[in-house]
């Protein structure tokens, strides 16, 4: 998954550098480091607060200058110099805001608190302003005569509708609501993230009784095993949690774990969160009358593809029946596995994990322990900068020259085919108790190519893995070899892209569009002719044999009716909450009890995300966003249709795809992805990936 840090930050500032070469604060200096890479071994936290000072008055300062230009309107005084506004906030900003998501300290927090409110003044500052705005609107609405290109036609539509958005053509009074309105939700968001993390860390479940730890293998043991040896710790980081749910024999255990996982921010203590989401829903709500929309669903969708609630939602309920279906089949056979094994239970959500894997090896002879030791996470990696090489002719070099925020954190430089400099790569695959869960790509630094600088992007990869225990690599499973994929395909989105405009490049791309590249690289992890290049025993290092491919791809259907139903009951609470007109009664307990009603979903499967932990929704940048992943994998699904077609590496498509990647958001993506298909995606795609819809 992307994680969309602070799009406010994103939407004001967004040029990287800094030339400020004589300052005190090592966050101020440029950095000397290979590439102008950020000196994260020299950066103190308790320097971040004058840094982020003095990029605010820089920032204000460059737009006052753009503002009380007494030149008419051009491109160039205009837009260029909005883009090359605020180097120092964008390069302290970008470095924050990352370095918080995976070192979320005391610290850290009180600067974020800090800074939320700042950035929202400045967004006040930039948006309202009359005369700001009126020299874009005539930009604007001469925009035919300019003869600009695309993607100066693009910046330049975005930043109209960004001003329209942000407030621009609202009252004085009005605008002082907006600014207020985007203080408290930026702060309650705070809020949300800071209980959810201390929530997740606050479960421990201590076993000392070795009979409870029947059923588990004996990797998982030994990851639990404490620092002092006598007992064995399992957390709600999924590492942990999920191979208890899915092997531990003891019932009681798992239902514990399962509520403690599922029940995260919802404790009726200091940590909860039902308060900041009706907060949170209540203000965005606000917001959205305030600019004009009908609710706050309508407010987000208007710019992204989607373009209505209507859209999305006809895609999510086509989707829902035969997901539910197939889910309602799988519990069935869930039942009759406990059954006929005498258990004397209904399954339940705690036991559908446990007994799936049960079905799992009795139908295919397959469980995570036999494909793990296949999948060490060097061997991963290297297979998905291998498919990158074949695919787009990019290489990929271990550094070890430049600094790091962590230890645990890799750098490669990534070349292109003529073995030119690309970009930078960071890896930081494992968990830690101040970092938070999932898995995500962002930016350090952002490519951009106009005034005079050609400035190549350094993209990191974050994720959470289980780390190594003793002469054990870190081993994956299917799912988080495909997450690598994942968030890698995130990554070469960021890294290959050829943008000019920092504004447009990468991953800055409608919402429902960006998933499309993370999504369809999964596909290549597993896909036969792949794997066995980079499945490789860790001990043997023989490659995966056919046998469990075979295994493997007979399987690819299994469970998935729980997946898709899970995925699309969480997509439809986060649209759905967000069309609702009054808050002022609202529960969000109470009102998933009643969507799941509504929708018909079966007690055993839980919202993959219930409220009080959708981090995406009400943490982050997916508010509303949450159907982007299904909308994006009728992209995903039927552009490999076409790989499949011409071959997984064959060298047209993959060039044609590579168009894709590199042209960030400076083309018009519908009609450039119409081009590489030849046709209209077909949604049918994504039933058919998914064993929904017969071929």
């Amino acid at each position: 998954m992307k994680r969309i840090i602070y799009s406010l930050f994103t939407l004001l500032i967004m040029l990287t550098g800094c030339t400020c070469e004589n300052e005190k604060n090592t966050l101020l200096k440029e950095s000397k480091a290979p590439f102008g890479a950020p000196e994260f071994d020299k950066f103190k936290v308790e320097d971040f607060k004058e840094a982020f000072d003095k990029g605010f008055a820089e920032k204000r300062a460059d737009i006052k200058a753009i503002i009380e230009n007494e030149e008419a309107p051009t491109y160039a005084n205009t837009i260029d110099a909005l883009e090359l506004s605020g180097r120092t906030l964008d390069r302290v900003g970008s470095i924050f805001f990352n370095l918080n998501e995976s070192d979320n300290t005391p610290q850290m927090r009180e600067i974020e608190e800090y800074v939320v409110p700042l950035m929202t003044e400045l967004s006040g500052y930039v948006y309202m302003n009359d005369t700001l705005f009126n020299r874009i609107r005539t930009l604007y609405n001469n925009k035919e005569a300019l003869s600009l290109t695309e993607e100066q036609s693009i910046v330049l539509d975005n930043y109209y509708n960004s001003f329209v958005r942000g407030g621009a053509m609202l009252s004085e009074s009005d605008k002082a609501t907006l600014i207020d309105l985007d203080t408290k939700i930026g702060l309650a968001q705070i809020k949300f993230s800071t209980n959810l993390l201390a929530d997740n860390k606050a479960f421990k479940l201590v076993i000392t009784d070795k009979a409870d730890l029947a059923g588990l293998p004996q990797a998982v043991v030994d990851a639990a095993r404490s620092e002092d040896g006598k007992n064995w710790v399992f957390t709600l980081d999924k590492p942990s949690c999920i191979p208890f749910l899915q092997y531990a024999d003891n019932r009681k255990l798992r239902e514990i774990v399962y509520k403690k996982y599922y029940g995260r921010g919802d404790n009726n203590d200091a940590n909860d969160n039902k308060a900041v989401i009706k907060e949170i829903l209540q203000l965005r709500q606000q917001k959205a009358k305030l600019l004009g929309y009908e609710s706050f669903a309508h407010f987000v969708l208007d710019e992204k593809m989607a373009k209505t609630p209507e859209a999305a939602l006809e895609l999510l309920e086509s989707i829902w029946e035969p997901a539910l279906n197939r889910a309602k089949e799988e519990k069935a056979e869930l039942q009759k596995i406990a059954d006929r094994e005498g258990a004397g239970i209904k399954i339940e959500g705690w036991d559908w994990f446990y007994y799936t894997e049960k079905l799992r090896k009795e139908r295919y002879a397959l469980n995570d322990e036999l494909i793990k030791p296949y999948f060490k996470l060097e061997n991963v990696l290297n297979g998905a900068f291998g498919c990158a090489t074949k695919l787009y002719g990019v290489t990929f070099v271990k550094r070890n020259d430049i600094p790091v925020y962590n230890d645990e954190v890799s750098t490669y430089e990534v070349l292109d085919a003529d073995g030119n400099h690309l970009s930078i790569f960071y890896t930081d695959f494992f968990p830690r108790d101040t970092k938070r869960q999932g898995a995500w790509m962002t930016n350090f630094v952002n490519q951009y190519n106009i005034g005079g600088k050609n400035v190549r992007p350094m993209v990191v990869n974050v994720c959470n893995f289980t780390a190594p225990q003793g002469d054990v690599p870190a081993l994956l499973n299917i799912d988080e070899t495909r997450t690598l994929f994942h968030e890698f395909g995130h990554a070469l989105h960021g890294m290959l892209t050829q943008a000019h405009y920092p504004s447009v490049s990468g991953t800055s791309v409608k919402h429902d569009f960006v998933e499309l590249f993370s999504q369809i690289n999964e596909k290549w992890s597993v896909h036969p002719d792949v794997m066995p290049t980079f499945a490789k025993h860790y001990i043997t290092g023989e490659a995966i044999p056919d046998s469990l491919i075979k295994k493997m791809q007979r399987s690819a259907h299994f469970n998935l009716g729980f997946e898709t139903t899970e995925l699309v009951a969480a997509a439809l609470l986060d649209m759905k909450m967000h069309l609702i007109e009054d808050y002022s009664d609202f529960d969000c307990n109470e009102y998933e009890k009643e969507l799941r009603k509504e929708l018909g979903l079966i007690d055993e499967i839980e919202y993959r995300y219930r409220s009080t932990n959708f981090a995406h929704v009400f943490g982050g940048g997916y508010a509303v966003g949450y159907y982007a992943y299904l909308w994006a994998e009728v992209l995903d699904c039927d552009a490999f249709e076409l790989f499949l077609e011409k071959g997984v590496f064959d060298k047209a498509t993959a060039a044609s795809f590579k168009q894709l990647l590199e042209m960030g958001g400076s083309k018009d993506p519908m009609r450039e992805y119409r081009h590489f298909r030849g046709a209209d995606p077909n949604p049918d795609a994504l039933l058919r990936a998914r064993g929904l819809i017969n071929d």
